[in-house]
């Protein structure tokens, strides 16, 4: 009996060292083709220019990225998956919601600088939910022995981008929108005073800014620099109507306060209504939305799927040709990623003390919170019973640290893009070690299901 003991004491040892190293070794793939990258694009060895990494990311937004969503999801995706996967996109709104409150709570307990307030909760609560699961997916997957079983890859990257539609029309119009310089910030300049606006070259731009949507210096509209917002809903003082220039609402003037009672709602309306307007929806349909989409068309309509996907199917040889692009994806985000470390972290005036309560929030409490949702969600009989990669997928959303993409609008709104370039670099370098501790948990979790 003793001896029994023993030995299922040993197995047991043994089966909780290869988990250990399961969930490792993924890790340290990934971390080896950041090395890479970041001694390519050290500023002391300069072998390789940081234009080509501008130009590497062009190639990974446009033409990579697409090429792995429509080849995955295209094939694994069904009239019956989406009735299955609905809780995907809804806990990537789960998280963000979880995620502002985490934000809240740093605002009050780290007190930033009052501009950055709402930076605070952004930052804290939009995750990276696209390329960085989408390279945790691939290196775990991998290998011969993976531990979620046949179709590892195709399932994980499925699910990443069934999840990223959402994440996008959050980011173009409720980021957006809260990423405004707030007005009592904002530079007033008098009448008459010219201002000579410097070119921002390629050359002085943060990689970052670009990483995730390049050719983001030709989306600046007129009032993407301004409270533009702010300026239509909030009262204005007499000194502000003077110094800010006035928003044409095409609205007559009033005399008596009887019209001005029976037109107060059409008055609300016209100014929610310049705002949507206002709202850069048109990005939305990027490249890889784009191929989210087509891949959703096709994977829902049989006939149409039978002639991109299989074996016997006419166009077989486009849908191969594009998986091989796909191939590229991950050790070019990778690459890239070196490369944004690389330049090192931008004078920030955010504060230690809150730059270390966003990273704590983000990368430490919000993935205990998601292991509990997640946990509930399953008691529920909410998700797929018996898929450890639809869990582990969950799990991921909660666990990245902030999208860069969140870099990118903050340079388009002008708001904040010095303290954005700067947390960036210190959440992906802590992440290594949060990622590594929680997919150990994670791993440990699923093993039981």
């Amino acid at each position: 009996m003793s001896g029994y003991m023993a030995a299922l004491y040993e197995n047991k040892m043994m089966s909780s060292g290869e988990n250990l190293l399961t969930a490792i070794v993924p890790l340290m793939k990934l971390l080896s083709l950041i090395v890479i990258g970041l001694v390519l694009a050290h500023p002391k060895a300069q072998m390789i220019p940081r234009e080509t990494f501008r130009l590497l990311s062009k190639l990974v937004f446009a033409l990579f990225l697409p090429c792995l969503i429509f080849t995955e999801l295209g094939e694994s995706i069904t009239l019956q998956n989406i009735a299955l996967w609905w809780f995907i996109p809804v806990n990537v709104l789960v998280s963000t919601v979880i995620g502002c409150f985490l934000g809240v709570a740093v605002v009050l307990i780290c007190r930033p600088p009052p501009q950055f307030n709402r930076f605070t909760i952004i930052m804290t609560a939009f995750g990276n939910t696209g390329n960085l699961p989408l390279a945790i997916v691939g290196s775990v997957c991998h290998t011969k022995d993976s531990p979620f079983g046949p179709h590892c890859h195709s399932k994980g990257v499925a699910y990443v981008s069934f999840a990223q539609w959402v994440a996008v029309i959050l980011v173009y119009t409720l980021v957006y929108h809260m990423m405004e310089p707030p007005m009592q910030y904002y530079e007033i300049v008098e009448e008459g005073a010219e201002i000579e606006e410097q070119p921002v070259s390629n050359v002085s731009r943060p990689l970052l800014v670009e990483a995730e949507w390049p050719g983001i210096e030709e989306k600046e509209t007129e009032h993407s620099k301004t409270p533009f917002i702010a300026r239509i809903f909030h009262s204005i003082s007499s000194l502000s109507q003077t110094t800010f220039p006035d928003i044409d609402l095409g609205e007559r003037s009033l005399s008596s306060p009887r019209s001005i009672q029976c037109l107060a709602e059409p008055r609300v309306v016209r100014r929610i209504r310049i705002v949507v307007e206002q709202t850069p929806v048109q990005h939305i349909l990027q490249p890889p939305t784009i191929a989210s989409l087509f891949a959703i068309i096709i994977g829902m309509v049989p006939q149409l799927k039978a002639f991109f996907f299989g074996y016997d199917a006419p166009l077989s040889f486009v849908t191969d040709s594009l998986e091989i692009l796909a191939g590229a994806m991950v050790p070019s985000v990778m690459l890239i990623l070196g490369g944004m470390l690389a330049e090192g972290p931008k004078d920030s005036t955010l504060g230690l003390r809150t730059t270390i309560g966003i990273t704590v929030a983000r990368l430490l409490v919000l993935p205990l919170l998601g292991i509990g949702v997640v946990a509930l969600a399953d008691k529920l009989h909410l998700l797929v019973q018996g898929d450890a990669m639809y869990r582990f997928v969950l799990l991921l959303q909660y666990t990245t640290p902030s999208a860069i993409l969140l870099g990118a609008i903050a340079s388009l709104r002008g708001y904040a893009v010095k303290e954005a370039s700067a947390l960036l670099f210190w959440q992906h370098v802590f992440a290594l070690f949060s990622l590594s501790l929680y997919i150990i948990i994670y791993f440990k979790l699923l093993t039981y299901i």
